[in-house]
């Protein structure tokens, strides 16, 4: 009653604090810029007048904001804010050096636009690594992203943009709302565009059509020139206004001295179109513009398509990111008071005591100090059903609450959060390249470069046997074999197989760890938190005499017992005891319900031996056989051997019950073992533990090799004997001693419940609390490498079959410009197979 009492205080209270923080709202700058929360440069020049006080702000932007707000008359806005404003985009003021002033910690996350292909990545990736001062730069196609580290004593935020753009990129420090708004712009321009160039598609063909049909002269001169002219004109807007990505493309790459793919798809636009244009003048000759805007259509669609896949690979980090809350209500003299000042959540310090109002995120983690809730954590671990928590839990930092206000007591700041710490690593995942996606890479850097000498060689080859076919093979060569679809084959792939693990429970940090785990020979397990749950469980209740029927009850009993202990038994004993009471009406409809027990008084703890107390008017025992002897006789029931723990219960005279206590394995646990086998996986347990507990769970799980008291160095030695025999080790585990091995293997995953220090070891990371996930990164991990192959061989193989046919005239440019285009499209749409 005493829990549920504190609850409703704390919801009573809500609305009062909501009020209070009208009244606290950041005074002082050291807090924040008072606008958006955020830090504060050192001696910041920024000012506004808000109230007659004069207000910091963190960089012109919030000061201009700010000073509009009060200007308009609105200054009440900042009496009334729940939250701090939006941050004012860095672009509002003048000079990339504005973006020095705020965080130059020497790493940071940067959008960059107008990226098309391998060699732009190529080029940015070099670019930036050659400036003084930066340690890597890598970026990541699929999310236009580039993740940098540089030294703050020698390069600034300002010099990484102007590098960008002196090679022709626009960049700015990433912001999730203007990379979404850039996106959405990005897809609106290229939709009106394809509507465009679908529109003039098919009003050309209206026009081709019955010149083609007429090839037997029923057409005369005249009519055949009127048809060319109006083809003329509907062409113009598709290669004017549709065409312009790969005319700015393919100029930007020609600027900076490296080709690439837009370069051929430019050159055959533009040579197919004045071909055209001069035949149609001078009255002979081919003309091919439903060539050119069928080839500008399908291309324009198989663009598309990679937009929005790429969009759909930033949902995950944008949805994690969103998660975490900038504001948060911070109680000023708890527990003597209860007033609360609004605060910036990443100026939250562990101590800090935090109000959570239904429906908010808890800013950071933290143990709740008063109150009761229900916490939905499905953006952390993918649970749908929300968990209860009450005083003593632990809320991360990203969880809705979604039932009634809690107090937190901050453990940990927002930077450190497990929000933050899975934005961290969504954040890394993604930016390296896999051995296949740099062999695409590398093929597509020089093969746009060998087409342009294979195109020449063709023209002049044509011009010596049949002058009048060199111009339609030159185009038809240079349209069919653009490596588009050999730069896509993997980009999309990958994207769509991070985004389909993401909503399933797995983050896959590092670039190689999908095609290492379909390599890998052996699965190497840890013990205690991996295979098994890491904490103790009531194995059996065993009763004894009179209360033979009654486990439920001498259950109760013992968990009343208990009730005030921290000891890992005594929760064990608890949470059979909650288990047992929310299933005894489903399980148990016809028999005798068992009496709920009451509070136990005059509690005594004896260190070592266990627990005395009364419930009920009766005087009961809790603990080792030897203490628990004393009270219920020295007697003891009969019994088979204890799994694990054995507590007793008894009361004056008469043995009661005795509970079976081990570390339980995850009920996930066989199943996963079996598909691991099933994949042609070795399964190997390596535990910390003694031997004869990782020979038992070993034994249940079937598994052929174990092996127990390992320390983390033997942990490590087990598995480069593995590696030096040949073998492609896959390591699985949850604590901090498991860092080394994780590392050490050639794959690893670390549990989303383990310690952070293992999840930054690992190339993936098991979101939620259970094995599952791993299951589905065995068969993605296969379907994604089958279908990178089968991108990558397809290209492959379009191209090589295709070039002999263009070159050779048998393959006219409109049927070169469909097949290119198509075979970007198969590339795409096979990749987004993974999505489903």
């Amino acid at each position: 009653m005493r829990d549920r009492g504190e609850g409703r205080a704390v919801e009573d209270d809500a609305g009062a604090v909501s009020r209070s923080a009208s009244r606290n709202c950041v005074d002082d700058p050291a807090a924040g810029c008072f606008h958006c929360g955020l830090p504060l440069p050192e001696n910041s020049p920024w000012r506004a007048a808000v109230g007659g006080v004069e207000r910091a702000m963190c960089c012109p932007g919030c000061a201009a904001a700010a000073q509009t707000i009060v200007d308009a008359g609105c200054a009440d806005y900042y009496d009334t804010r729940n939250g701090y404003g939006a941050t004012v985009d860095g672009n509002a003021a003048p000079g990339l050096a504005l973006f020095d002033t705020a965080d130059n910690t020497g790493e940071g996350s940067f959008t960059v636009e107008g990226i098309r292909c391998a060699a732009c990545v190529w080029l940015i990736e070099r670019r930036v690594n050659a400036l003084p001062g930066v340690q890597e730069s890598l970026l990541n196609v699929s999310t236009e992203r580039l993740q940098v580290r540089w030294d703050p004593a020698i390069c600034k935020v300002s010099d990484i943009l102007r590098a960008l753009r002196t090679i022709g990129y626009t960049a700015y420090p990433y912001d999730r709302e203007r990379h979404g708004e850039q996106l959405e712009r990005a897809r609106r321009k290229l939709f009106r565009q394809l509507f465009v160039a679908g529109l003039a598609m098919m009003q050309v063909m209206m026009y081709a059509v019955p010149v083609y049909l007429a090839d037997d002269g029923t057409m005369d001169a005249d009519m055949t020139a009127l048809m060319g002219w109006a083809s003329f004109v509907l062409t113009l807007p598709a290669v004017l206004y549709s065409a312009l990505p790969f005319f700015d493309g393919a100029w930007r790459d020609l600027r900076r001295g490296l080709p690439g793919m837009d370069v051929p798809v430019a050159l055959g636009i533009g040579a197919a179109f004045t071909g055209s244009t001069v035949a149609l003048v001078q009255g002979r000759g081919e003309v091919w513009f439903d060539s050119i805007t069928m080839f500008i259509f399908l291309l324009l669609a198989s663009r598309y398509l990679e937009l929005g896949a790429r969009r759909r690979a930033t949902r995950a980090l944008e949805a994690l990111q969103e998660g975490m809350p900038a504001a948060s209500q911070r109680m000023l003299g708890y527990p003597l008071e209860r007033a609360t000042e609004l605060v910036a959540a990443a100026s939250l310090q562990p101590g800090d005591v935090v109000l959570v109002a239904p429906g908010e995120a808890a800013p950071a983690d933290g143990t709740i100090v008063e109150g009761e809730t229900e916490a939905d954590l499905s953006l952390l671990t993918g649970e749908s059903r929300a968990r209860r928590m009450g005083p003593g839990d632990l809320l991360p930092g990203g969880a809705v609450n979604v039932a009634q206000a809690v107090l937190l007591r901050v453990q940990a700041a927002a930077r450190d959060s497990t929000l933050a710490l899975l934005v961290r690593l969504v954040d890394k995942a993604g930016q390296g390249k896999p051995a296949l996606a740099l062999w695409a890479d590398r093929v597509a850097a020089w093969s746009v470069a060998a087409l342009l000498v294979l195109t020449a060689a063709v023209f002049l080859a044509w011009q010596l046997i049949d002058p009048g076919r060199a111009w339609p093979a030159a185009i038809a060569v240079l349209v069919v074999t653009c490596p588009c679809a050999l730069s896509l084959a993997t980009p999309t792939a990958l994207a769509a197989a991070t985004d389909r693990l993401l909503r399933r429970g797995v983050l896959a940090v590092q670039p190689h760890a999908l095609e290492t785990l379909e390599r890998a020979t052996h699965v190497v397990f840890d013990k205690t938190g991996t295979l098994t749950l890491g904490r103790p469980v009531v194995r059996e209740t065993r009763s004894f005499g009179a209360s033979r029927e009654r486990a439920p009850q001498a259950l109760a009993i013992a968990a009343a017992l208990e009730a005030g202990s921290a000891h890992p038994l005594a929760k064990a004993i608890r949470a059979a005891a909650a288990d047992t009471a929310d299933t005894a009406d489903t399980a148990e409809a016809e028999a005798e319900p068992a009496e709920a027990a009451g509070q136990a008084r005059d509690v005594v703890h004896t260190v070592g031996q266990g627990i005395e107390g009364e419930v009920d008017g009766v005087r009961y025992r809790l603990g080792s056989a030897a203490f628990v002897a004393a009270l219920a006789g020295r007697r003891m029931p009969a019994a088979p051997d204890a799994q694990g723990s054995a507590v007793w219960l008894g009361r004056q005279g008469a043995w009661l019950a005795r509970f079976d206590i081990a570390d339980g394995l995850r009920p996930e646990a066989l199943a996963v073992v079996r598909r691991v086998e099933a994949a042609g996986k070795t399964v190997v347990l390596l535990s910390g533990d003694e031997s004869r507990a990782a020979q038992q769970v070993a034994a249940q799980l079937g598994i052929r090799l174990a092996a127990g008291d390992q320390l983390p160095q033997q942990k490590l030695d087990f598995v480069r004997e593995l590696q030096a025999q040949g073998a492609t080790v896959a390591m699985v585990g949850d604590g901090i001693n498991d860092a080394a091995v994780l590392r050490g293997a050639d794959v690893s995953f670390a549990m989303g419940g383990g310690a952070a220090l293992a999840q930054l070891h690992a190339d993936c990371v098991l979101l939620g609390d259970g094995l599952l996930p791993l299951v589905e990164a065995l068969d993605t991990a296969r379907r994604t490498l089958r279908i990178i192959r089968q991108n990558l061989a397809w290209a492959s193989i379009y191209n090589l079959a295709a070039i002999p046919l263009a070159a050779t005239g048998l393959l006219s440019p409109w049927l070169a410009g469909a097949g290119m285009a198509a075979s970007s499209a198969v590339v795409v749409l096979n990749a987004l197979r993974l999505r489903k």
